[in-house]
């Protein structure tokens, strides 16, 4: 591997690691204010746009073919219209640090998606690691503190569904025909998917107050959100997609619960129980069993 290739990896993991763990706490501060397929509508749309303007400013050649324009709006809405726009939804019945710790439980998603749509063997640690993840969901959902009422349960179903959708995208996307540019990949998804949230929107009746009504907080938010949560991480998503294997990008859910957790308690003053605490640790636990050392066992390439 060439080693500027090698930096770029590890600058993607440091952006999807710590930024992504934040965006928990954006997302909440900006749905004070934003419905939330409207506020992840504008975050998308915006930043898709910008990423194209600038695709097009540095003179970049699109070699696009329809299949990689129709793989990456399928992408989008995978990632975008329906998993993140599912998690901003639900993100208005349930705190950001209890999202972001669902949603920890993403690597046992995608190993159960492996496993019944590539027939991927689980390794016996691989089932400790299920066995733990199932625990941790578990001692997280079964919270009166944190989830009594219907939507609050609504929401956490919600939630789950999302990862299934991230999942089946993180094994679609790494074998797809695609453009290029993993620069341009990202916008054609971020575009097409922020138009469709903007739509859905609308068709769930959602009223985008007058931008001048807007609080400076919220607005610093959604520029957090475009540039950094999006452009940034997102891209950075995208090309690790191409040159790890997913599973291995699925562990950025070890650092984002934890960075969620302490931003949600410092910032919104939200409820860490001791059960949310032991939830946490017994989930990491069992992404670290299903990661562990099974790259080699299961024929996926591991690239250090």
């Amino acid at each position: 591997m060439e080693k500027k290739t090698l930096y770029l990896i590890i600058f993607a993991f440091a952006a999807i690691y710590i930024i992504w763990g934040s965006t928990y706490l954006f997302i909440k501060i900006g749905l004070t204010e934003l419905p939330p397929f409207s506020l992840a509508g504008m975050r998308f749309t915006a930043a898709g746009i910008i990423i194209i303007f600038i695709h097009l400013l540095i003179g970049k050649k699109w070699n696009l073919t329809k299949n990689m324009i129709r793989n990456s709006v399928f992408a989008g809405f995978l990632f975008l219209t329906y998993g993140n726009g599912g998690v901003s939804w639900a993100m208005q019945y349930v705190d950001s640090s209890f999202a972001a710790l669902i949603i920890s439980a993403q690597p046992l998603i995608l190993l159960i998606l492996l496993w019944l749509l590539e027939r991927k063997p689980i390794l016996p640690k691989s089932w400790v690691g299920v066995a733990l993840g199932f625990l941790g969901i578990y001692l997280l959902v079964t919270q009166n503190e944190l989830v009594s009422t219907s939507s609050q349960w609504i929401g956490v179903a919600v939630i789950i569904s999302c990862l299934f959708a991230w999942g089946y995208g993180s094994i679609f996307i790494s074998k797809a025909e695609l453009p290029p540019s993993y620069f341009l990949n990202s916008g054609i998804q971020m575009l097409s998917g922020g138009i469709s949230m903007l739509i859905i929107g609308q068709i769930f009746g959602e009223d985008i107050p007058l931008l001048s009504s807007i609080s400076p907080g919220v607005w610093s938010s959604l520029a957090f959100l475009i540039f950094f949560g999006s452009i940034l991480a997102f891209t950075s998503f995208n090309f690790l997609l191409k040159h790890v294997s997913p599973e291995k990008v699925s562990t950025s859910t070890y650092v984002n619960p934890v960075i969620a957790m302490i931003l949600g308690w410092l910032v919104l003053d939200e409820l860490i129980t001791f059960q949310s605490v032991a939830a946490a640790i017994i989930l990491l636990m069992g992404v670290y069993f299903i990661n562990f050392n099974k790259y080699r066992r299961i024929g996926i390439e591991e690239t250090p």
